[in-house]
């Protein structure tokens, strides 16, 4: 798609129309567009949330208020991650195309800086902040929330305290898709779980996503943009990321690296031949199963993408992931014991 950029004309002084607002903070304008506007999770807080958290974290000094401005064409952007984007600011957030008046600040600072795929660098930082700090401002954000009444996403009261694995499912012709997945919960069952599928719509609200994923012990899912709930995860949780062929790279920068950097338990299974939907495809002798790696090096064009990323799908070997279920289940207890969800 193609991101519109809007053009803005910033005056230091006179000459320039009078100040119809004045604010003693200085502003920070920047604009949800390009990939923010497709609705992917991922992006949203890759190119969006954790660079606006860098940039207030790198600017302005811990005791220093600012100003949010928003532009772009995404209104929707601004409205779904409201309360996320308030805890940056004491003040109203501004999105500049609800609003025509001239504002006057002291300063200004425009864009966002990132550091990479879901990463925060902290001796990048004037005040050094880790991606423990966001998720603490998450959990200050969405933790204390309460349910809807009648929420759907609210989660089950167990009888007895048993762990919580929280299964992220794809649906639909999107790729990446475990095409056994009513075996792999009733497996997950049968080693102890209470499994708990997550399938979060747009219109689910943060807070309902939050407050399923959060008290969740364990989370399993194929590489792809619905991890990235594993930012409201606990410290200690544990991850397992289903790695599909040709995904290793993109799967340890995008997940696997940020789940360390968080303190979670990060497992990795990286699947065998025989669980590609691709070997139904292409021939074993093909690049595209045999050294998937190579045939990247060559061109990582938007073609060979979409054979990784959009017409692969999952079958799990069952006797091969149960083992990894079984090691996910005891790390589980150890971490309710820590939290005190469970006697010793």
């Amino acid at each position: 798609m193609t991101a519109q950029i809007n053009n803005f004309t910033l005056t230091s002084g006179p000459p320039g129309p009078p100040c119809m607002v004045q604010h003693n903070a200085p502003a920070l304008l920047f604009s949800p567009s390009g990939r923010l506007c497709t609705r992917n999770f991922f992006h949203a807080f890759n190119d969006g949330l954790i660079p606006l958290f860098i940039t207030v974290h790198t600017i302005f000094p811990d005791d220093q208020d600012r100003v949010l401005l928003i532009s772009g064409s995404c209104d929707w952007w601004a409205r779904k991650y409201m309360d996320l984007l308030q805890s940056f600011s004491k003040h109203r957030i501004i999105t500049l195309g609800n609003d025509t008046a001239t504002h006057c600040f002291p300063s200004a600072t425009v864009g966002l800086v990132g550091h990479g795929f879901m990463a925060i660098q902290s001796n990048l930082m004037a005040n050094p902040k880790t991606l423990m700090h966001f998720h603490a401002l998450l959990e200050k954000t969405y933790g204390q929330k309460r349910y809807p009444r009648n929420s759907h996403f609210a989660p089950p009261v167990f009888s007895k305290p048993r762990p919580r694995l929280a299964l992220v499912s794809r649906s639909g012709g999107i790729g990446r898709v475990i095409s056994n997945q009513a075996e792999l919960r009733q497996v997950a069952e049968e080693e102890g779980f209470e499994v708990i599928e997550l399938e979060p719509k747009f219109e689910t609200s943060l807070s309902e996503t939050y407050k399923l994923v959060s008290p969740s012990h364990v989370m399993v899912g194929v590489h792809g943009a619905a991890l990235t709930h594993l930012l409201f995860l606990r410290p200690g949780s544990v991850v397992i990321q289903v790695v599909p062929l040709g995904l290793q790279w993109t799967s340890e920068v995008c997940f696997g690296k940020p789940a360390k950097e968080m303190g979670l338990e990060y497992m990795e299974y990286e699947i065998g031949v025989e669980e590609s939907s691709l070997v139904e495809k292409y021939e074993r002798d093909n690049l595209v199963i045999k050294d998937p790696m190579a045939l990247q090096k060559k061109q990582w064009s938007t073609e060979i993408m979409n054979i990784y990323l959009k017409e692969q799908n999952v079958k799990l070997d069952m006797v091969r992931f149960r083992k990894y279920l079984k090691k996910a289940y005891e790390k589980a207890k150890k971490f309710m014991e820590k939290e005190g969800q469970l006697t010793a």
